[in-house]
């Protein structure tokens, strides 16, 4: 499979041709990149909104923005990192849940270059339009269903991929810079998420068993002060955490929290057909099944090479084909959902393809394994237990391994290897683009399908300019709004299932839970609430929002009503929402389908 354009011309003028060739090429990969990520926001992205979790990870920033130390001012049942990685979205110029989507697309887009990179053995300059349309393809795959939002998962595939490729490329060139950087990057992965707590110890290993680590190793001055700075740039963002939350003396609190979530084991995703092996026989597992033929039959092939000749070679290829269809056909049987398992097919298919690129090629698959290891962390999810984000990278890296595998015969002219590379590049790119732009239209994520998101929430607020969602959804965030004018206050609550209104309309928070779900709410978190309530009681200037309405009643465009009564009941998961509602002192008030309590502070 000819993916990359040929090495750079040498001899007498390269000197001079060089440089301004490197830097067409990396121009024109800056610009696709930038082009896929606001092209996907401004088709995709930006259709369809819900409440809930599409600001959950930027409300945590704005309390970061703000001062608020992690596990102290704000409880979490993870690591706070993508709420200071996330920080740069209030920074940029734009609108800021337009801004922040497209951000999350080129964390996307950077991730599967970064990945495509590392198993391909080829610097992006030297690709040609084969490999950058499948991986342009691959970003859209990755993408798939989820909506654009920034997420914590995104993070952890983002700094996990990016860190790999910088600690690669520092530790194959000799740079110190590209390698602490990619410390620094891998370091801060399980920061994001713990099920991203394998990337810092994959990164000693590798660090410690790379050549030129080990050279010098134990004896020279020279050689431990690189180890120092090394793992002095490993343990930065640790120490950046650590040393935050110890000065706010929120330690124990750190503790208590990050081991009181409902731990993640990957048992659905390791289950898949190991459970009940007659499902290797039904759709969509006999995916797997039919890889596995495939690949079988290609070691075969490699063993008795020498006797198949040009027959084998070219047999070896329609077996990559067959290949192909089965990574694609697992890609379009999905149909983005994750109750398919195309994901999980795809991460083993993955699992086959590691041994069969190994046996053939004699030499183990380690960025390929990296792989492997990401998608299996990144599965490690309350709600989306499957590598459903990892899926495009899943995809191509199997065929990539599939593809290294082939025996060598000779190859067409080089105008026949581009324009083919070129067509296929291109079909991968709109296919998959398509299939996108169908499944976001059909139905956006916890919204309407697209004909149907006819209202503009830039006209609520202007952070939210370019949204758009369904009469429901935005009458729901318009009455959030009008609430917030009518009874202002300094401390402002929409609970439960609101956090997306803290920056939309620079609300401040003043409970230490922004989205109390129930599986978010960990070690002493119901008491903190409770006495968050008091607190506010004795204080005043607060306005306390619940709402009346469901989020699954939003997803389905309403009804919202105009008005309820004051007695009205609220949604509620545990029974913490009807207690702060008892609890609370402040007057009771309604506004549009919210029921608050407020106690006005002193106006000026």
């Amino acid at each position: 499979m000819e993916v990359a354009s040929p090495p750079l011309p040498t001899g007498p003028d390269s000197a001079v041709v060089r440089p301004s060739r490197t830097v067409l090429r990396l121009s024109l990969h800056v610009a696709w990149v930038l082009v896929l990520a606001v092209a996907t926001e401004l088709r995709v992205g930006r259709f369809g909104f819900h409440p809930s979790d599409q600001g959950f990870i930027l409300a945590q920033a704005w309390r970061v923005l703000h001062g608020e130390v992690p596990h102290s001012d704000i409880i979490s049942a993870r690591p706070l990192g993508s709420a200071f990685l996330h920080v740069v979205d209030f920074v940029l110029p734009g609108p800021l849940f337009f801004v922040s989507s497209v951000l999350s697309m080129l964390e996307i887009i950077l991730a599967t270059i970064a990945f495509a990179v590392l198993v391909t053995r080829r610097r992006v300059r030297d690709w040609g339009p084969g490999l950058t349309g499948l991986t342009a393809a691959a970003s859209l795959v990755n993408l798939n269903a989820f909506p654009l939002m920034a997420w914590h998962t995104i993070d952890g595939i983002f700094l996990t991929a990016c860190g790999a490729w910088a600690l690669d490329s520092g530790l194959r060139n000799g740079k110190a810079w590209p390698r602490r950087l990619g410390l620094v990057l891998l370091g801060s992965a399980v920061f994001v998420k713990q099920s991203f707590a394998p990337v810092p110890v994959i990164a000693l290993c590798w660090l410690l068993s790379h050549p030129s680590t080990r050279e010098g190793a134990f004896r020279t001055g020279r050689w431990w002060r690189r180890l120092a700075w090394d793992l002095l740039a490993l343990g930065a963002f640790l120490l950046f955490y650590f040393g935050i939350v110890a000065f706010d003396g929120g330690l124990g609190a750190m503790a208590e929290q990050l081991t009181g979530g409902l731990p993640a084991y990957g048992e659905r995703l390791l289950g898949l057909w190991v459970e009940n092996p007659e499902t290797l026989l039904l759709p969509p597992v006999r995916g797997l099944t039919f890889f596995a033929i495939a690949g079988a039959l290609l070691v075969l092939l490699m063993i008795f090479r020498d006797r198949a000749g040009l027959t084998g070679a070219v047999l070896a290829r329609l077996l990559l084909l067959a290949g192909v269809a089965v990574v694609v056909g697992t890609v379009v049987d999905g149909h983005f959902t994750g109750a398919s398992r195309w994901a999980d097919v795809l991460w083993w298919i993955l699992g086959v393809a590691l041994p069969v690129n190994w046996v053939v090629t004699r030499r183990f698959p380690r960025m390929g394994a990296l792989v492997f290891a990401t998608g299996f962390m990144t599965s490690l999810s309350w709600g989306n237990d499957t590598p459903t984000l990892f899926t495009g990278t899943l995809a191509l890296t199997a065929v990539l391994l599939l593809a290294d595998a082939l025996p060598p015969m000779p190859a067409p002219s080089r105008r026949i290897r581009l324009a083919g590379a070129t067509a296929m590049g291109l079909v991968a790119v709109l296919a998959s683009g398509w299939a996108v732009v169908a499944h976001h239209d059909e139905a956006a994520y916890l919204d309407m399908a697209h004909e149907k998101l006819t209202g503009d929430l830039g006209t609520v607020t202007p952070s939210m300019r370019g949204i758009r969602t369904n009469p429901g959804t935005f009458t729901y965030v318009s009455q959030i709004r009008d609430c917030v004018a009518r009874f202002p206050a300094a401390r402002t609550a929409v609970l439960p299932d609101n956090p997306f209104a803290y920056p939309a309309f620079g609300l401040r928070n003043p409970f230490p839970l922004e989205w109390p779900l129930p599986l978010e709410i960990v070690a002493d978190a119901p008491q903190r609430m409770l006495t968050t309530a008091d607190d506010l009681n004795r204080d005043g200037d607060y306005l306390v929002l619940f709402q009346t309405v469901s989020m699954p009643t939003l997803t389905k465009g309403g009804p919202v009503p105009a008005e309820v009564a004051a007695d009205a009941p609220i949604f509620d998961y545990l029974g913490l929402e009807d207690a702060l509602r008892s609890r609370l002192t402040g007057q009771t008030v309604t506004c549009g389908s919210f029921i608050g309590k407020w106690a006005p502070g002193p106006r000026p």
